[in-house]
């Protein structure tokens, strides 16, 4: 029997639709909100207008890609939560609407869950790479750290998560700082790669576990460039890719003894990135060198799956289809993590 699972985005600023069928991918459309760069920052109240703007078209063109009509769907996959309360609501009541029109299954999905299950989109004439079970994932994004051990494609367990400040947020907020356009993560990335990452030393949190902190690292870079800037008002022009590279240097050495810790605690040698700075070139460098040494499998997901989308939404769905993990219509969104 043929599954096909339409899976519906909207927890911040990406309106996104996608139809995985049978674990392939056969669309995904996303619709970025370029609004938010001019205020350094993702607005709610606008996201929730630029939503309400953008599903109908979006779900269309996803189902159209797919080659399917709204009734060859078998269920409905949307994100739930975590994310911002409007935006989710415009993504949680269309699935509930067209659920209810079209006699479907409506399936709600945890968007960290779906993060990591990315790792589980197969699409038709390239070759398949997944982690076996079970494997360490460290889910990096905007608004989201933690290390997670994936136990099956529906049983996850986190091991550790940030305390304060995601690393993603940690990025923007000091990328803020030096004026940089928002999102500050990326542009960082790239400046940091003409810059000497030792040039500035930073505060690394000391945190027992397999917990994170970033709030402590966002005070000391911003305590530097007030020092700095005050000898020489143009300090951070001078030093723009030393200060980028060492803040990701420093960023990425947080996260990576975190996942060296946990790897060696429970023998687990497959480890995963997840989430936006996932894609981050520093993460990955230092991933990869760790893997080397350690002799473990890494996995990386595509740039386009890091990010916020639809596709990761629908595998989800596609495996708690297949449980027959449904939900009632009276499902209500939720802002954060239950």
């Amino acid at each position: 029997m043929t599954v096909s699972i339409l899976g519906i985005e909207s927890s911040c600023d990406e309106t996104a639709a996608a139809v995985v069928q049978d674990g392939y991918l056969l669309s995904s459309v996303i619709a970025t909100q370029d609004v938010h760069r001019s205020y350094g920052g993702v607005v709610p109240e606008l996201a929730s207008r630029a939503h309400q703007q953008n599903i109908v078209p979006v779900v269309d063109k996803a189902l159209k890609d797919a080659g399917l009509k709204p009734d060859q769907i078998d269920g409905l996959a949307f994100t739930r939560g975590p994310g911002l309360m409007g935006a989710l609501l415009v993504g949680t009541s269309f699935a509930k609407g067209l659920s209810l029109a079209l006699g479907k299954p409506l399936i709600e999905v945890n968007h960290l869950q779906a993060h990591i299950l990315v790792h589980f989109i197969k699409e038709h004439n390239k070759p398949v790479h997944q982690p076996d079970f079970p494997f360490l994932c460290l889910l990096v994004s905007g608004g989201h750290t933690q290390l997670v051990k994936i136990n099956n494609h529906l049983s996850m367990e986190v091991l550790g998560s940030t305390l304060d400040d995601a690393a993603g947020e940690a990025f923007d907020k000091c990328a803020k700082l030096m004026q940089l356009p928002y999102p500050g993560g990326p542009v960082i990335d790239r400046l940091a790669s003409e810059g000497n990452p030792t040039a500035f030393s930073f505060s690394k949190p000391r945190i027992p576990g397999l917990d994170f902190s970033f709030s402590g690292l966002k005070t000391s870079f911003l305590y530097l460039l007030q020092e700095k800037v005050k000898e020489n008002p143009s300090f951070i022009e001078k030093h723009l890719p030393d200060l980028c590279a060492s803040l990701q240097y420093t960023i990425v050495d947080i996260l990576a003894e975190k996942v060296v810790t946990a790897a060696h605690q429970s023998g687990i040698h497959q480890i995963a990135l997840a989430g936006g700075v996932a894609a981050n070139s520093g993460l990955q460098k230092k991933m990869q060198a760790l893997a080397t040494e350690f002799g473990w499998e890494l996995f990386i997901p595509p740039a386009r799956f890091t990010t916020d989308n639809a596709a990761m939404i629908a595998i989800t769905g596609y495996y708690k289809f297949r449980e027959k993990m449904f939900s009632g219509h009276d499902t209500v969104p939720v802002t954060r993590s239950e």
